[in-house]
Order: structure tokens, then C-alpha cells, then sequence
């Protein structure tokens, strides 16, 4: 079965980016410290980030991380999705117009341009018929950046919530939740890391 699962890193104090975060300055003034556990070489890092790679069918971003992402300093053929793992799933961009270029045309893009519960629905029919190609199930995983990924929540597209817990204060940047409506989350498995706590919640 194809789950819909938000998965983003975020601060202690809720900022899934630091200040002033865009092309060429990705992760925000300071935020870089975010990603540690992405970058580490410890080995129960590795293996939560090759799973997470490893099981995404299809993955939907948002159009203002597709830009950072799309820079002549974004993804390359050794850093991309998964970072090092660099996965090739199938990505959707939330957009109100598709980009007249595309740097990194070697990926699966499409350009969806009529919302965010489309672009879902868009990247479940891509997951599905990699999961029947692979005979195996995969997911569609909200990328972000933060604000998509608290809309598909706040609007119950989602099905699992993942955060990585960083061990870092910011005190400003890209909050992750703002003025949210209550939803209620079921605790599945926390997982504690050097740089990180994994958390993964079922959205009810």
C-alpha cells in the first residue's frame, strides 16, 4: 500500500530552516547544522537515510525548493536526493507556473500546477506503478519545504509525519508549524542517533 509520509528535519525551537533560506543559501543563515545527521558516517544515520531514499516512489516539493534544489549550487551526480545515496524517484513541484528551464533535466520532473492535494494525488499514481514495476510497496514522501509539508499535514494528506529531530537551537528562519489546526498524532518509534532523533507519528 502507497503511504503518504511528510519527512523533514527540524530544530529544537521548530525551524525547518534557518534565516533567509533560498538559492544558494538552502538550509538559511546558520541552518546548515540541521543536515548533520545526513552527512555523518555513523552507521545507524546511513542506514535511516538509504531506507528513506530506498522506499521513496515518488516525492513532492514545494516550488521555492525546487529553486534552491535547481541552482547552479543545488543537486549534482554526487549530491542529490538522499544526499550521497542520490535517489531517483519521480518528483512533483507544487507550482502556479512551471519553469521555462530546467538544469537538472536527467530527473522525472512534472510541474503541477493546480495544488498541492493534486500534486499528492499525482505522486501517488507515479509511486504505485514504480511499486508494480519493483513489486514492492513504496511511498510518496512530502519533501518540503516546511510550509508545504505543515499544509499537507494541516489539510490530511498525509498519513505519516517523519521528523529528525536536530539538536540545535536557531531562534529564527523557516518555522515548521504556524497557527496549525489541531491534528492528533499516534507515536510509533522514536529512534535516537549522535545527531539526530528520528521520530515517526501515524496522522489521524
Amino acid at each position: 500500500m502507497t503511504r503518504v509520509v511528510a519527512d523533514i528535519t527540524v530544530s529544537l525551537d521548530g525551524f525547518a530552516t534557518g534565516p533567509d533560506a533560498g538559492p544558494g543559501n538552502g538550509l538559511g543563515t546558520g541552518g546548515e547544522p540541521l543536515h548533520r545527521w545526513v552527512f555523518s558516517d555513523d552507521p545507524g544515520e546511513q542506514r535511516i537515510l538509504a531506507a528513506a531514499t530506498a522506499r521513496s516512489g515518488a516525492v513532492v516539493m514545494g516550488r521555492r525548493l525546487f529553486d534552491v534544489i535547481d541552482a547552479p549550487d543545488g543537486w549534482s551526480d554526487e549530491l542529490g536526493y538522499g544526499a550521497t545515496e542520490v535517489g531517483t524517484p519521480r518528483f512533483v513541484v507544487v507550482t502556479s507556473v512551471a519553469p521555462e528551464h530546467v538544469r537538472l533535466a536527467g530527473l522525472d520532473w512534472t510541474f503541477a500546477t493546480t495544488g498541492l492535494a493534486d500534486a499528492i494525488a499525482a505522486a501517488r499514481r507515479n509511486a504505485e506503478e514504480r511499486s508494480a514495476a519493483q513489486g514492492a510497496d513504496l511511498d510518496v514522501v512530502v519533501m518540503g519545504g516546511g510550509a508545504l509539508v505543515a499544509s499537507a499535514v494541516a489539510s490530511g494528506l498525509v498519513d505519516t509525519l517523519i521528523l529528525h529531530l536536530s539538536p540545535i537551537i536557531l531562534g529564527a528562519g523557516t518555522p515548521l508549524f504556524v497557527n496549525a489546526p489541531r491534528r492528533t498524532l499516534t507515536q510509533r518509534e522514536v529512534v535516537v542517533t549522535p545527531n539526530a532523533t528520528h521520530l515517526t507519528y501515524d496522522v489521524d
